[in-house]
């Protein structure tokens, strides 16, 4: 995520769980009658039979019920645990897999969607959460039978008529409907974020915890998945999301784009951006396919932004390591109201935060946050000061400055007495997250790390940090552990000074 140039400067209670399982009589009409069923015959029955017991234990082995002396069943966690949001993400089992299929509508602000997860249980599961916010579900079916569910503020609590034992591969299909509305607070720098209206559709940039208002997930960067996603928008509008595009076609009125990515995604990081696009595709210099959408509106001025974005995808290739994903590009948005510019996977969305630094901060963030990933927020140092490190390198590259005299210039436009010093990075607290803290003195720290461990080191440093977690979850102490094993130093004491250190740290001598 990009600053702006401002900046730079519960458990539900029975009767509620009744209200949403099927009644005895519409069950009864769902059902065959006897003599219907005499009518079928054998096959028939026996093909009846199949159906019940497969519907139970689809991607689950024979097994579907748990026998004595199995794991033991109970509910998953409504959060995955991490203390700056306790409630994103959930325990118990692990999402493989998100199939959306989303309906838009402009004029209105309306979505609705069909969201099919394909999860991983990691316990024996008699009900788990998923994350969702202001929308209304229809209905929830687990492993294709009605699922009972309640509602209580972001969290969506699923009872399947089956348990799910621990282990086993299952499905979850939720019915929704609503009008997303962006959040806000001091996150995001003050900014509202999320899914945004725009005059001709929606800018759709969900960093941390916004992932969740337009799709039910575990909306936590830990728990990533590979992504399908079809958009239907209102037919002279075009849909741009993650991954390649697969398919448009229209229905009467309506288009439809189907997009996939085939690579482990954050749910913050999925876009299904809409609206009046010009679009130019191709292939980089380096041979990676290249999609870039731009609004007719917007006066992007001298920025070229596919040129840019393929020659910052190239070059970040050979200092980082391979381009991890299939395809890059952008999406450029008239959205004035969104403070930031977002790394969104593959595709980082601009709005009125847009420049040379922003686009090679954003493609950098391919690598560190989209491919290397947090573990948990309080690590985000690790997304945000690798790619703030990358426009000091971009101006080095380019011969403009040095990384060294664009740290010290960092360096010496913040005092002593400065805030700025006060936060940890390692720690830097829920509305600090993203503070210019986090951006800036986590760039620092990589400079005097270069500096302490010279060039040769440091350059084979990073991709290897990439290449040993490509489409994983990190923390700082991961980090700090490889480069002391590239390195052959003790670095924890450097690290503890320019991440944690609540005074300004003292210039190394000059060599």
């Amino acid at each position: 995520m990009a600053l702006s140039r401002s900046i730079r400067r519960r458990l539900p209670g029975r009767d509620s769980i009744r209200r949403h399982l099927p009644s005895r009589d519409s069950l009864r009409r769902r059902l065959p009658g006897r003599d219907a069923m005499r009518r079928r015959g054998p096959v028939k029955l026996l093909a009846l039979a199949t159906a019940a017991a497969t519907a139970g234990a689809i991607a689950a082995g024979p097994a579907s019920v748990p026998r004595p002396g199995d794991h033991p069943l109970g509910p998953g966690a409504a959060g995955i645990g991490d203390p700056y949001f306790p409630g994103l993400g959930n325990g118990g089992f692990d999402v493989r897999h998100y199939d959306l299929d989303v309906r838009y509508a402009p004029d209105s602000g309306r979505l609705d969607g069909r969201a099919t997860l394909t999860a991983r249980a990691t316990r024996g599961l008699t009900s788990f959460h998923l994350d969702l916010q202001q929308l209304k579900v229809g209905s929830v079916e687990v492993n294709g039978l009605p699922a009972a569910f309640t509602q209580e503020g972001p969290e969506l609590k699923i009872h399947p008529m089956l348990p799910v034992p621990k282990g086993h591969a299952f499905t979850t299909t939720v019915a929704y409907g609503g009008t997303p509305r962006p959040l806000s607070g001091p996150i995001v720098f003050g900014s509202k974020y999320g899914w945004m209206r725009t005059r001709d559709g929606a800018f759709v940039a969900c960093e941390p915890n916004a992932a969740s208002t337009w799709f039910p997930s575990s909306d936590h960067p830990s728990d990533k998945a590979t992504f399908d996603i079809r958009i239907r928008a209102p037919k002279g509008l075009t849909a741009v999301s993650n991954g390649r595009l697969l398919a448009t076609h229209d229905r009467g009125a309506t288009t439809v784009a189907h997009w996939r990515e085939t690579r482990p995604m954050a749910p913050y990081l999925a876009t299904a951006t809409i609206g009046k696009f010009d679009v130019k595709k191709g292939r980089t210099p380096g041979g990676i396919p290249i999609y870039v959408a731009t609004d007719p509106a917007l006066a992007t001025g001298q920025l070229d932004f596919y040129g840019l974005t393929a020659e910052a995808t190239d070059h970040w290739s050979q200092v980082f390591g391979p381009y991890p994903f299939e395809e890059t590009g952008a999406i450029v948005d008239d959205m004035p109201e969104a403070g930031f510019s977002l790394e969104t996977q593959t595709k980082p969305v601009y709005s009125a935060v847009r420049d040379e630094s922003t686009v090679v901060h954003e493609v950098a963030h391919q690598w560190f946050g989209n491919s290397v990933s947090v573990e948990r927020w309080k690590d985000v140092w690790l997304n945000e000061g690798f790619a703030t490190y990358a426009e000091w390198l971009w101006d080095e590259y380019k011969g403009r400055k040095s990384t060294h005299r664009s740290f010290l210039e960092a360096y010496n436009l913040r005092k002593p007495q400065d805030p700025f010093w006060k936060i940890d990075l390692a720690d830097p607290q829920r509305d600090t997250m993203l503070s210019r803290a986090v951006y800036f003195r986590g760039a620092m720290t990589l400079q005097m790390l270069r500096e302490r461990i010279g060039d040769k080191a440091f350059f084979r440093l990073l991709p290897k940090w990439t290449k040993l977690h490509r489409h994983g979850n990190v923390r700082t102490a991961q980090f700090i552990g490889l480069a002391e094993a590239v390195s052959g130093k003790d670095l924890g004491a450097l690290f503890g000074t320019w991440l944690s250190s609540r005074d300004r740290p003292a210039l190394p001598p000059e060599r």
